[in-house]
C-alpha cells in the first residue's frame, strides 16, 4: 500500500497519458496539449531524477522514480482543469526494470491495476531520433514500441496510436482526445 500522501484522490479530472518509446515527442506533445486544453501537465519525474545520477539507475532508483512520478501526479492533479496531461506514467518504470533487471518492482505491479488512465496516446516511432544524454536505445525503438503495445493490451487500456509529424501529429492527438470526450465508450481496450 502506498503512503497516504500519494494515494489517488477521487476526482472528476480525466487523466490522459502520453506514452511511447524514447524520442517520440512525449514532452513536447504534453506541453502542447496542456496549452490547447488550458490545463496543467505532469512532467516525467525520471528525467530530472536521472539527470542527477552519476551512474546507471539501480533497482532502488527505479522504485524512487515510481514513487516520485505518483507524487508529482498527485501534486498537480488539483491544479488541472477537466483534463490532466501526463508525460508518460509509472509504466515506464516497469518497462525499464523488466528490460534492465529482468523483473519489475512489486510496488509497480501492485499499483498498475489501481491507477488506470482514462486514455493513453501512444506516440509512434515515426519521428527522427534526437540525441539526448538520457536516451539509450536508438536502435531498439521498434522493440520498445512492441513492449508498449503489450503493456497497454495487458492493462486493457483505451489507447490511440498517434502518428505523423508536426501539425499532423498534434491535430491527431487533439482529435483523439476530443473524440474521447464526446464518446469515451467508443475507444477500444
Amino acid at each position: 500500500m502506498l503512503n497516504s500522501e500519494i494515494e489517488h484522490p477521487t476526482s472528476d479530472i480525466l487523466k490522459i497519458a502520453i506514452v511511447g518509446p524514447e524520442s517520440t515527442g512525449k514532452s513536447t506533445m504534453s506541453a502542447y496539449l496542456a496549452k490547447h486544453y488550458n490545463t496543467v501537465w505532469v512532467p516525467e519525474f525520471a528525467r530530472g531524477y536521472c539527470e542527477k545520477l552519476t551512474a546507471p539507475p539501480t533497482w532502488q532508483d527505479e522504485i524512487n522514480m515510481f514513487y516520485g512520478q505518483l507524487a508529482l501526479e498527485s501534486e498537480l492533479l488539483p491544479k488541472a482543469s477537466k483534463i490532466l496531461i501526463c508525460d508518460t506514467t509509472f509504466i515506464t518504470v516497469k518497462i525499464w526494470s523488466d528490460y534492465t533487471f529482468g523483473k519489475s518492482p512489486q510496488e509497480v505491479l501492485d499499483e498498475l491495476p489501481r491507477r488506470p488512465y482514462d486514455l493513453y496516446l501512444l506516440l509512434n516511432i515515426d519521428l527522427p531520433w534526437e540525441e539526448d544524454p538520457l536516451r539509450d536505445f536508438p536502435h531498439m525503438r521498434a522493440h520498445f514500441m512492441d513492449v508498449w503495445y503489450k503493456e497497454l493490451h495487458a492493462l486493457n487500456a483505451p489507447y490511440v496510436l498517434i502518428s505523423g509529424t508536426g501539425t499532423e501529429r498534434y491535430n491527431s492527438a487533439v482529435a483523439a482526445i476530443d473524440e474521447f470526450l464526446i464518446r469515451p465508450s467508443k475507444f477500444p481496450t
